[in-house]
């Protein structure tokens, strides 16, 4: 399995939708993915580090996890269908043993995985198959455009009309 990292959310022009780009920890390929904008949204506050008043959907999985004495050990990128990526949730198998691997829409594995700190993998050949690479200066621009992006974004650019309850 090949380690992923978050790059971060940005906006794709002129769609205005909303991407998640990942990048192959020890190689040049990157994985774009295309998410709905709460899920951008849960990826952003996750990578900037904003603790909502009342949990969202992801901090919720989290604390369910914790309390019932549980870990997600990783998230595993696991395929491309029809233009849509699929993850998998590794859980531990906690006090009983035996761990289970939970089906995932991979925007969501990505949010979790970021609020629990895991590791997000993916396959050789899914890489070879949807990564997109990019040599040299055309990369180094990319992601120097990509982090000065992330760097003036916030969660609320990414206004999902959904605002978090008490």
């Amino acid at each position: 399995m090949k380690p992923l990292d978050v790059l971060g959310v940005r906006v794709e022009m002129p769609t205005n939708q909303p991407i998640v780009l990942l990048r192959e920890r020890d190689g040049t390929r990157y994985l774009p993915i295309w998410v709905g904008a709460a899920e951008a949204a849960a990826i952003a506050y996750a990578q900037q580090g904003v603790v909502p008043p009342r949990p969202l959907t992801h901090d919720l999985l989290k604390n369910v996890l914790d309390e019932l004495g549980h870990s997600l050990d990783r998230v595993r990128i696991t395929a491309l269908t029809d233009g849509v990526f699929h993850a998998v949730l590794d859980i531990d198998g906690g006090a009983d043993g035996g761990g289970q691997s939970i089906d995932s829409r991979s925007s969501d594995a990505i949010a979790l995985a970021l609020r629990v700190g895991v590791e997000i993998v993916t396959t050789e050949e899914l890489l070879d198959e949807a990564g997109v690479a990019m040599a040299g200066e055309q990369e180094d621009d990319e992601v120097e455009k990509f982090k000065e992006f992330l760097d003036h974004v916030s969660a609320d650019d990414f206004d999902t009309g959904d605002q978090p309850s008490s």
